[in-house]
């Protein structure tokens, strides 16, 4: 199979998130895109604020995670999902924009290990790191995503019960 240009993998990690209503709606773009990984940029509008001023976490943690899964499609190919990821938060994203760079830290056939760096600018001024994040980015069974494949008998679901059902 043949790689990729970074241009072209550029235009293509923009057309999936084209497809992600919610990064539409939270304005997000794909700034750079390639083997080595991914960086993904965010204003900071008044409605991402929380009380105090500054992104809501949920915000920080969205743009870590979804740059985390732009890494690992970048090693793995483009049908990827986020299976896990932690984050620390280190100080308050205070400031107009945010940037997620991440990276993959180890790639194997069906996973890959990323990290990513969640950086904060206020206008005039330098980025500032806000947060780290790692995640574990894995291939879709199949290729594809679950919404598009045929459901298995491994799909179903058990239901769970209670201490008190038993």
């Amino acid at each position: 199979m043949q790689r990729e240009t970074a241009s072209e993998m550029l235009e293509l990690g923009r057309r999936v998130l084209a497809e992600q209503p919610f990064s539409v709606l939270l304005g997000t773009h794909l700034v750079g895109f390639d083997a080595l990984g991914a960086e993904l940029e965010l204003s900071i509008t008044d409605v991402l604020r929380q009380q105090n001023g500054f992104a809501h976490g949920g915000v920080v943690s969205y743009l870590a995670d979804n740059a985390l899964t732009y890494a690992g499609g970048a090693a793995l190919g483009t049908a990827v999902v986020t299976s896990e990821y932690k984050i620390n938060y280190l100080r308050p994203a205070l400031g107009d924009r945010l940037i997620a760079r991440a990276s993959v830290l180890h790639a194997g056939r069906n996973q890959a290990v990323c990290r990513c760096d969640v950086f904060v600018v206020a206008a005039g001024a330098q980025e500032t790191l806000c947060a780290v994040a790692q995640g574990t980015i894995a291939r879709l069974s199949g290729g594809q995503p679950e919404a598009r494949r045929a459901p298995t008998a491994e799909d179903a679901v058990r239901p769970m019960h209670s201490r008190s059902d038993r």
